[in-house]
């Protein structure tokens, strides 16, 4: 008998772009607020970036009922972990806890791909970046989702990170102020928007420093 539709799938690509740059004292992650399948926006005003704690943002692309069961159990296991030490989970912790999640559901991934930003115990700038089971390495900058193949070469041209062979270990922040990064964001997000159908409406960017945590908003192309 011949088979009339495809198979149905447990996963679907809801598109959009994220980025993060880690700098000497601060923290910028950034993603837009477009949610596509296929063709179709579903929302133009969907935000892709969740605070999981103080000093700890997630920026996440991919499928976003994924996304959305992912953030749910990091809000728990981070809720015992202030019971239990009474304190809030540092950014490489939290770090850690994330690349255990993803990798725990490796046989059924949970389908986000996922960078993490914030500052150290130290007060720096850190950024992580994942892939969907967990896989995860410390980084300047990166970039991930539906317009990540068009950022990373332009992040990679204007930040071009230390290798991470070199002996001894070179720090991985970039040496940018805290306003030319958040200028270089837009400036990335302005370009992605303009030959990726899955991103655009709208830039939200988190800043996160010694002050605390801010939100800035920039327009993108609607089309």
């Amino acid at each position: 008998m011949p088979k009339e539709q495809a198979n149905w799938s447990p996963y679907d690509n809801n598109g959009g772009s994220c980025v993060a740059v880690a700098g000497a004292d601060y923290c910028v992650i950034a993603a837009d607020t477009r949610m596509s399948t296929g063709y179709n926006i579903l929302t133009r005003d969907y935000s892709k970036i969740c605070k999981l704690a103080d000093k700890c943002v997630m920026a996440s692309s991919g499928f976003q009922a994924d996304v959305k069961a992912l953030q749910k159990h990091l809000a728990a296991r981070h809720l015992i972990y202030q019971h239990q030490h009474n304190k809030q989970m540092s950014c490489p912790a939290m770090a850690q806890l994330l690349s255990n999640t993803l990798y725990y559901k490796r046989f059924f991934p949970y389908y986000s791909f996922n960078v993490l930003g914030g500052l150290d115990n130290e007060g720096k700038g850190c950024v992580f970046t994942y892939d969907a089971v967990g896989s995860y390495e410390k980084v300047g900058y990166s970039s991930q989702g539906s317009g990540s193949t068009l950022i990373m070469p332009f992040l990679d041209n204007q930040l071009k990170s230390p290798s991470p062979l070199l002996l001894p270990a070179q720090d991985a922040v970039t040496p940018l102020a805290e306003a030319e990064a958040i200028d270089l964001v837009k400036t990335v997000f302005a370009s992605a928007s303009e030959r990726d159908i899955y991103t655009g409406d709208k830039l939200e960017i988190v800043v996160i420093n010694a002050d605390g945590i801010r939100r800035e908003y920039m327009d993108l192309r609607k089309d």
